[in-house]
């Protein structure tokens, strides 16, 4: 194994020692915020969901953010495999053209055109991935609350940056700014239950269905300043809706799995599972806790990752290094991701012969 590696939280590392990893010891799947980064997951992805998983039957929960919500939702239709290589292909297709004299697109833009290519992607498939007959889907938001409960030219900024600073004192103080809400697809005519204990943060629960998916799903990758927040979606509470990643970065949670299915499998970009967006400075928060003792993470080395292309993962610089060269843009991220094959070649040689030496500490 050269490209990936293996960090357990303590019970998960109990678990594969005395068990190994079957395809139905796994109860819920989180997936990253993290933008173009998710990327690097792809063939992990397509493995997993396109031909590891359907060896087994029991319910799997699927809980995602920004580019992770857009993963989990595409692995939820027919032909897994197939839909999460177009997911890949689209995002690495975008491309914003800019009116002449214009140097950026502007949030207003970029929010159209994502809204754009989030209806030309999954057209009437809606009913086809809330119906899924094993798969929960779980899509991650945050909600604008008192200083951030309207947008605002002025107000947002200002809302952010105080937001930051109570951030820095506690994050469960984050909730007086932001509000966890997470929307969640049915199980038996019923809200699915969410796979995680919402204790630690202000969190909101609402249904998902065909009438607020795509507001909720554009929400979830809704990045401050990068686009406009989601406003109105069906079913929810008044507010501005912003990226799931502001207030779970890496879905640190206290996750909840069903004795039968006790795993979380976490494909991911690194080792470390950052709580929430603004969280990335204070590397304190960056260490694994007990919520984590469940937990499978599958992660490029780092070493493998300085041979990609410019050394690093695809990343939201890419947009501003290559600028309106959308065409050396996508060159550079379509080579970092077939050499991702590597990731999910490594995981499925691991999973015939399980070798516990390979599997770190979380």
């Amino acid at each position: 194994m050269h490209a990936l590696r293996l960090y357990a939280g303590p019970r998960a590392h109990e678990h594969l020692r005395a068990n190994g990893l079957l395809p139905q010891h796994v109860g819920v799947i989180p997936a990253a915020a993290g933008g173009p980064k998710g990327l690097i997951l792809g063939p992990l992805d397509r493995f997993i969901f396109g031909e590891w998983l359907p060896r087994s039957e029991q319910p799997v929960e699927l809980i995602g953010a920004s580019i992770g919500a857009w993963r989990m939702a595409t692995a939820c239709l027919n032909d897994p495999a197939q839909q999460l290589q177009r997911f890949e292909n689209a995002y690495i297709g975008q491309h914003f053209p800019l009116p002449p004299g214009q140097k950026r697109p502007t949030a207003e833009q970029i929010s159209a055109q994502f809204a754009d290519n989030l209806k030309h992607f999954y057209g009437e498939r809606a009913h086809e991935l809330l119906q899924h007959p094993r798969y929960r889907l779980h899509l991650v938001t945050s909600r604008g609350s008192g200083p951030l409960a309207r947008d605002g030219r002025w107000r947002t900024p200002l809302g952010y940056l105080s937001a930051f600073v109570a951030n820095g004192i506690s994050r469960r103080a984050l909730g007086a700014w932001l509000q966890r809400v997470v929307f969640s697809s049915s199980e038996q005519g019923q809200m699915a239950r969410l796979p995680f204990s919402p204790d630690d943060f202000s969190t909101q629960q609402i249904p998902l269905d065909a009438d607020n998916f795509m507001g909720a799903l554009q929400a979830s990758c809704s990045i401050p300043f990068v686009l406009r927040p989601v406003n109105q979606i069906a079913g929810a509470p008044a507010g501005p809706y912003w990226d799931g990643g502001i207030t779970d970065y890496h879905l640190h949670l206290r996750y909840q799995t069903p004795e039968r299915s006790p795993l979380v499998l976490y494909p991911h970009f690194q080792r470390a599972v950052v709580p929430g967006w603004l969280d990335k400075s204070w590397k304190r928060r960056h260490r694994a806790t007990a919520a984590l003792d469940q937990m499978l993470v599958l992660a490029p080395d780092p070493a493998w990752i300085a041979g990609l292309p410019g050394g690093k993962l695809p990343d939201r610089s890419d947009f501003t290094r290559f600028g309106q060269d959308a065409t050396a843009r996508a060159q550079v991220w379509r080579a970092a991701t077939a050499a991702a094959a590597q990731l999910a070649d490594e995981f499925a040689m691991w999973l015939e012969r399980p070798d516990m030496s390979r599997v770190e500490m979380l």
